[in-house]
């Protein structure tokens, strides 16, 4: 004669098809959020991670490319976005996206802890700043030693003919970086004088890189002595022992804010706020100045090994992101005209 289950054991299965039903509904209730990034790879993680632990209804989706592709991508996209939200991205772009009416306006909570400085000027702004990044020269001290090169201190040093083919720069139609240098060398010297220095730079330059870590990383490896890049990676490159020295030019640096921003259209703008709202908080700074000398809310940067005390006021006066998103695609234009012809090939 076949026994019937027992009551605990009828319990026990009840209780496990019930716990079950609620995980399905929570997940069914978990709201994705497409995030378009240009952070630096090493770092998305640790936002991700405590973005979701904040918010465990919010499971984020990154999709990160240089600053060059997703420009490119959310213009494509601009009748129909794919990103809820856009992190970490040049404010010279965001300004540009902003000019095309493509982002909300949105302040988000704790805004008034902000450095405004590093935020769009209007009210409610189109944008938000997290850190500041600017040029840097990373020069392998054991490359040029055997070469027997001289140690640069302004942009227009690395003109001098001894450079030629020792240089390695980021593509500007790509990389926000290299878009950061002709737009700070354009507004720093007029027109004129900069494309008469990129000129001559470009006699010097081996190729151009799709990526603004690269010619660091280059430099780093010694496969070229000498890379224009960033303090970010800069900062890396030094912490990790690679015989790299972090040179700031004399004229001044050009430099540019990661920012996040809120598209017009997005499919989950209440998800895309809270992460925007989280991205201004002491928690997600805190993570900034694990990696950044500048970030926007005071206090939470901390010192970075070869970056001076001083770093700030090195940064070139007058940075107008308005100016630089209207010229962006003339500048580009007329440098693709002049020196695309050295850029590597993209994979």
């Amino acid at each position: 004669m076949s026994r019937q289950p027992s009551l605990t054991a009828a319990c026990l299965a009840a209780a496990l098809a019930s716990a079950a039903l609620a995980c399905q509904g929570a997940h069914a209730q978990q709201t994705v959020l497409t995030v378009y990034t240009a952070l630096e790879p090493e770092t998305i993680k640790f936002y991700r991670a405590a973005f979701e632990k904040a918010h465990p209804d919010i499971e984020t989706r990154w999709e990160r490319e240089s600053t060059g592709v997703i420009t490119s991508r959310l213009l494509a996209e601009a009748a129909n976005p794919k990103a809820d939200v856009v992190v970490g991205l040049a404010a010279s772009t965001l300004a540009l996206l902003a000019q095309d009416g493509m982002l909300m306006a949105y302040e988000p909570k704790g805004f008034s802890q902000l450095n405004p400085a590093y935020a769009d000027s209007a009210r409610p702004p189109a944008w938000v700043g997290n850190d500041v990044y600017g040029a840097t020269i990373c020069f392998n001290t054991a490359e040029a030693a055997k070469l027997n090169l001289p140690k640069p201190s302004s942009w227009k040093d690395l003109a001098n003919p001894v450079y030629k083919g020792k240089i390695v720069m980021p593509h500007p139609g790509s990389s926000g970086t290299g878009y950061l240098d002709v737009s700070a060398w354009v507004q720093m010297w007029g027109e004129k004088e900069a494309w008469k220095f990129m000129d001559a730079l470009h006699e010097n330059v081996a190729y151009y890189t799709h990526s603004g870590s690269k010619p660091c990383k280059l430099a780093g490896t010694g496969e070229v002595p000498i890379g224009i890049s960033f303090d970010f990676r800069a900062g890396l490159e030094i912490r990790s022992g690679k015989p790299v020295a972090a040179v700031f030019p004399s004229e001044g640096l050009g430099w540019d804010i990661e920012a996040n921003g809120i598209m017009k259209k997005a499919k989950n703008p209440d998800a895309a706020r809270k992460l925007v709202d989280w991205m201004a908080s002491k928690e997600a700074n805190a993570i900034h100045g694990n990696f950044f000398t500048i970030v926007a809310y005071p206090g939470q940067a901390k010192k970075m090994e070869g970056i001076p005390d001083n770093y700030e006021s090195l940064l070139m006066k007058k940075n107008d992101f308005n100016w630089a998103a209207k010229n962006r695609d003339r500048l580009i234009k007329e440098w693709n005209k002049r020196y695309g012809a050295k850029a590597e090939a993209k994979s």
